[in-house]
């Protein structure tokens, strides 16, 4: 397709029809142009699904009427509509996307992703690979927003020829400022650096946690980066050369991740850096793939852990809160590493003092985690390994890490249920 060949969004959508399936480039690259332009359909459209992973900004195809949001993730922006009803949540382990799409068990009619320009005919998805480069394989529609502020990310790049249908825009990224690490972050930093040996291969997400885990490891060398997504606390030790891949069997010498999120800083170290490979979530959340670079740290959060070691990651009882999202992926991928480790990281209680090590998880609480897949658990107050271990070993174990005002009632449980 000639990239001179532009078209207005509204015109774009106008190729959506009642009952499509439609998927999103998510993330900080939604589309917002064509999601606009769709919506001022609204009217003139039923039943049009949309699947996507977690979106940042605006999502007006959360609010029912014509669209059903079914979302691989649940972000802030869809939660409440979610509960309500209005938008709904698709299960699933994020490796498994891609394979929805392509084996037709979920359809895909439409796919609204927003690329780079493109250099010697191909284009990037830049911060959001995820799972649109399946989406584009079998979408009959396949509209791209053309934007100069996408990076150009090495990786998994896309003939712009495969697009039905090009849109211009110029809108800057959605950026991510995360709150400064708290006191109980910063132990549980610590906590996790000292079960990562120098030349280990890391996965992590986003946020304060990630980001102390990550100041927490500036003394450390030659660690390598095989992640779904990473942000400022990772990219602090690129820079500083902590991580610098060169002990990754696969990969050697560079950063694989699938979706960012983070500061503009982020999205500027990956334009044009052959250092850094933006993959597919076929590729980065492969367990297979994960488990070749030896040494493969996983670290992952939790809502709540119950005595056993299941662990609820995506609700709060009965109510969504995120989603499955790739921990179990890694975490298996993890314990499959010569030498690796899958680590569950948390605060022993909540903000408002609500203990997260639990005798039994809320009712209806989604078990991301089964308790025959737990390794590492990491609180403030320390770190316990739950692998080979037996029921009651379990609870005593959580329960040396549990918040002090919480141990005497978990013992209790521990005691009621297990008979010691």
């Amino acid at each position: 397709m000639n990239t001179t060949n532009f078209i207005s969004a509204q015109e774009a959508v106008r190729a959506v029809r009642s009952g499509d399936h439609i998927h999103l480039s998510s993330i900080a690259s939604v589309p917002q142009v064509l999601i606009e332009a769709l919506c001022a359909r609204g009217q003139e459209l039923e039943d049009v699904h949309f699947h996507h992973f977690h979106t940042e900004g605006p999502a007006p195809y959360a609010e029912g009427g014509a669209f059903l949001d079914q979302g691989f993730f649940i972000g802030p922006n869809v939660r409440e509509n979610v509960g309500k009803g209005l938008a709904d949540y698709l299960p699933v382990n994020l490796y498994e996307t891609q394979a929805m799409y392509r084996t037709g068990a979920l359809r895909c009619d439409v796919a609204l992703v927003q690329v780079s320009e493109p250099v010697d005919g191909m284009v990037s998805l830049g911060t959001s690979v995820d799972c649109s480069v399946a989406a584009l394989e079998v979408a009959r529609e396949r509209i791209a927003v053309v934007n100069p502020n996408v990076p150009f990310a090495y990786g998994d790049l896309v003939p712009i020829e495969r697009f039905t249908a090009l849109v211009k825009a110029d809108t800057p990224l959605i950026t991510k400022e995360y709150s400064q690490p708290s006191e109980t972050d910063q132990a549980i930093g610590r906590h996790c650096a000292e079960l990562v040996p120098d030349g280990a291969c890391l996965q992590m997400g986003i946020g304060a946690m990630p980001n102390a885990i990550c100041a927490c490891l500036k003394d450390h060398k030659h660690l390598g980066l095989h992640t779904e997504m990473f942000s400022d606390g990772a990219l602090e030790l690129i820079l500083k050369g902590v991580i610098d891949n060169s002990c990754k069997v696969i990969d050697t010498g560079k950063v694989v991740a699938s979706f960012l999120l983070g500061s503009q800083k982020v999205y500027d170290f990956v334009d044009r850096n052959p250092a850094v490979l933006m993959k597919e979530i076929a590729y980065t959340n492969d367990p297979w793939n994960i488990a070749r670079n030896p040494g493969m740290v996983s670290i992952n959060s939790a809502i709540e852990i119950d005595l056993t070691g299941q662990v609820c990651a995506d609700s709060i009882g009965t109510r969504i809160y995120s989603g499955t999202g790739g921990q179990l992926d890694f975490v298996r991928g993890a314990k499959l590493s010569k030498g690796g480790k899958a680590i569950i990281a948390m605060a022993s209680q909540t903000t408002k003092g609500l203990p997260k090590i639990v005798p039994t998880l809320k009712p209806g609480a989604g078990v991301v985690t089964p308790r025959a897949d737990i390794q590492w658990v990491v609180t403030e107050f320390g770190a316990v390994n739950l692998y080979g271990k037996s029921l009651q070993e379990r609870a005593k174990l959580l329960t040396s890490i549990a918040h002090p005002a919480h141990r005497e009632a978990l013992e209790r449980a521990a005691f009621e249920r297990f008979g010691r």
